[in-house]
């Protein structure tokens, strides 16, 4: 059975779950259909995702607030409404205001 997902109420949703979390995230795995991997991520402002490997291919949507999304070589600052690949090396995430992401990933 497929589930169809509310991208107008799942950040609400997601964004009241972090600020009832210790670490100020939430985060639900939405599609596994191998190799493709969608997950929403809420963090609250001022909280990271420390940095981590790259998978095969990645994109991040903005769904609210703003993001910086960091690299050894880029820095990229994201807003609501705006999509980006991922490169291909190590990164880290961190909000700039209350902010829920769309993670689009190609697992190998």
């Amino acid at each position: 059975m497929t589930t169809t997902y509310d991208l107008t109420t799942l950040p609400d949703e997601h964004l009241a779950a972090a600020h009832r979390d210790a670490h100020g995230r939430s985060a639900e795995l939405l599609v596994r259909e191998d190799p493709l991997r969608q997950s929403v991520i809420a963090l609250t402002e001022g909280t990271a995702l420390d940095e981590h490997n790259t998978p095969q291919a990645a994109t991040l949507l903005v769904l609210r607030g703003r993001v910086r999304l960091t690299t050894h070589s880029d820095t990229t600052d994201l807003a609501a409404n705006e999509l980006r690949a991922i490169p291909q090396e190590r990164h880290g995430l961190l909000a700039l205001t209350d902010a829920v992401v769309l993670l689009t990933a190609v697992m190998a």
